[in-house]
């Protein structure tokens, strides 16, 4: 038990320099191992070398992917490629249902671009259609701040769940077809608030202007969508060709499935595909994009990595087994990474760190909770992202986003936002509550 109080003062440690000092995520992870080493036993060299071997064990199973995803993001935020994908979805949906349309795009350009650039990109063209529509800019503002959120924190490639992937053995196929299944349901509950909300509080809608980033050339719709839905289409048919029964043989077909829907190559080919999203006219080069790409990488790689590292020292130290015996008693299997995920989150702000962090520590417990078979590892990937969103408040930078950008004050938007992500990450939890009481 000793150690669980140590595991707990740690973190809390962990959020306290965070928050307070605003001491990097990196660092605090690495101590954090450090720390639990030694209190778990570990001598001097087993300390560094576990440390050095998880380390470098996640990255070598992810870090390629994650900056193949960043590169993505890059060239649909500098081409324009996200105001395709929202003026296609406009189109499709109707101005009437402007809500739905911004939910919808949000859901979309979330899953290679950050929620933060995502909505800030978006922002003036909310602004437009608010002022056409007459729909407050509460109401499009949440909506589409929902459906962003969703699949950041559900759906790969988006690092946090492409992460938490990594660090508990998850199939990334299936991660991604329960955390689209998941995800949707999650995105709308934030849809109907912001309907519901918009009644009810006044802001000061249309009284400033959202600087709009101009493109020499929009790129088309089918060059936009490619690179989102083609890797993520050739990673899902790999994890259902390799379904126990075959569907495609076990022959040449699924030898060549399991190839391109390995995560690598299929994110490798999405990379290729954003490439004709840059006009030929663009000043910049290639390099300039990719590079810019691999920066936002850097720092979310190596977060990942001492997560990684946090997560090996914690089952050297057999602590896994530890809060396995303490907790199996209470039954609430699934329910404990999304408790720790929404304290870390709540507490630090940061969804990527919540979700590294909890991934780590849950990691070594999951055949204590019964969670070690492939549904089990996907839905305790979906319980920590559905943590990791409850809630968003005045810690997080997304929360200031939505707020400045959408012109609400703060007790507007502790209404709006706050509340919004409160209930998709309670609507979430549920799903994924109901799929494990059904199939594990």
């Amino acid at each position: 038990m000793e150690i669980l109080i140590v595991l707990f003062v740690v973190i809390v440690a962990m959020v306290i320099a965070a928050t307070k000092f605003n001491f990097h995520p990196f660092l605090s992870l690495l101590l954090a191992a450090i720390v639990m080493g030694f209190v778990g036993g570990l001598n001097e060299s087993e300390v560094v070398n576990i440390l050095t071997e998880g380390f470098g064990k996640t990255l070598g199973s992810i870090g390629i992917i994650i900056a193949f995803g960043t590169i993505i993001g890059a060239y649909l935020e500098k081409s324009g490629g996200a105001k395709t994908l929202a003026k296609s979805v406009l189109k499709v949906i109707g101005k009437k249902r402007s809500a739905l349309a911004m939910n919808i795009t949000g859901f979309i350009v979330s899953i290679p671009v950050y929620c933060d650039s995502g909505f800030i990109i978006l922002s003036p063209l909310n602004k437009a259609i608010s002022k056409n529509s007459k729909i407050p800019l509460v109401v499009l503002g949440v909506s589409l701040a929902a459906g962003l959120y969703a699949t950041h924190v559900f759906v790969p490639p988006t690092p946090g769940p492409l992460a938490a992937a990594a660090a508990l053995d998850a199939d990334l196929g299936l991660v991604i077809l329960l955390g689209l299944f998941v995800a949707i349901p999650v995105s709308l509950v934030g849809l109907f608030w912001g309907k519901y909300i918009g009644k009810i509080v006044k802001t000061n809608d249309n009284n400033k202007e959202v600087e709009d980033i101009k493109f020499e050339k929009l790129p088309k719709t089918s060059l936009t969508f490619s690179p989102i839905i083609i890797p993520i289409f050739l990673i899902a048919l790999k994890s259902i060709a390799n379904y126990p029964t075959y569907p495609f043989g076990e022959g040449t077909i699924l030898s060549i499935l399991n190839f391109i829907g390995n995560p690598i190559i299929a994110l490798f080919v999405g990379v290729f595909l954003a490439f004709k999203l840059k006009d030929k006219k663009t000043k910049e080069t290639h390099l300039n994009w990719v590079t810019s790409g691999l920066k936002e990488a850097g720092i979310i790689i190596l977060i990942t990595g001492a997560g990684g590292a946090f997560g090996a020292i914690l089952r050297a130290t057999g602590i896994g087994d530890i809060i396995g015996a303490s907790f199996s008693d209470f039954h609430i299997g699934l329910l404990l990474p999304f408790i720790i995920a929404a304290v870390l989150k709540s507490a630090q702000g940061s969804s990527t760190v919540a979700i590294i962090t909890t991934a780590a520590i849950i990691a070594p417990t999951l055949a204590s909770f019964g969670l070690d078979s492939a549904l089990g590892r996907a839905l305790t990937v979906l319980s920590v992202g559905a943590g990791a969103m409850t809630v968003s408040h005045l810690n997080d930078s997304f929360f200031w986003v939505v707020a400045q950008f959408t012109e609400m004050d703060t007790a507007t938007a502790l209404k709006s936002q706050t509340v919004s992500t409160f209930l998709q990450g309670i609507t979430g939890i549920s799903i994924v509550l109901i799929i494990g009481w059904f199939f594990l």
